[in-house]
């Protein structure tokens, strides 16, 4: 069993700025040693998540819209009294999807379905660029 750590860089708009990064994720995989195992895709930020979908515009929209209902971000949250902000919606929105997803993948390759992609998801209300780490663990 081994274990590789790799860090990426993404950039999101703000307000629900969804960013496909399947193809990045990918990558690693197929340049690590490792044949077979799990990537685990952890966001570093608490005002983000990591998730799937299928990438097109109109569930893009259709994400941001749900959460607008759920978690509206013009509300006054307790969090806005700490440090005035205003993002306290930003942080129950990742609370809410979490920072994290593990994927399998076989002979390098991820097993995502055909319409099925790794996202980053920027709930922060300014644009963001976020580290995220990939730990690739498994079988040489």
């Amino acid at each position: 069993m081994s274990v590789e750590t790799r860090e990426i860089s993404v950039t999101a708009k703000e307000d629900c700025g969804i960013v496909d990064i399947t193809g990045i994720v990918s990558e690693e995989v197929e340049k690590s040693e490792i044949k077979n195992g799990t990537v685990t895709v952890f966001c570093v930020g608490s005002t983000g998540a990591i998730s799937t979908m299928e990438f097109e515009s109109n569930l893009s929209k259709d994400i941001s819209e749900i959460l607008d209902k759920l978690i509206p971000l013009n509300e006054d949250y307790h969090h806005h009294k700490t440090w005035g902000d205003f993002n306290g919606g930003s942080h129950l929105r990742s609370f809410l999807l979490g920072p994290s997803l593990t994927v399998p993948f076989v002979e390098k390759k991820l097993t995502l379905g055909t319409w099925q992609q790794i996202v980053y998801i920027n709930f922060d209300r300014i644009e963001k660029v976020r580290k995220i780490v990939l730990q690739i663990i498994g079988d040489l």
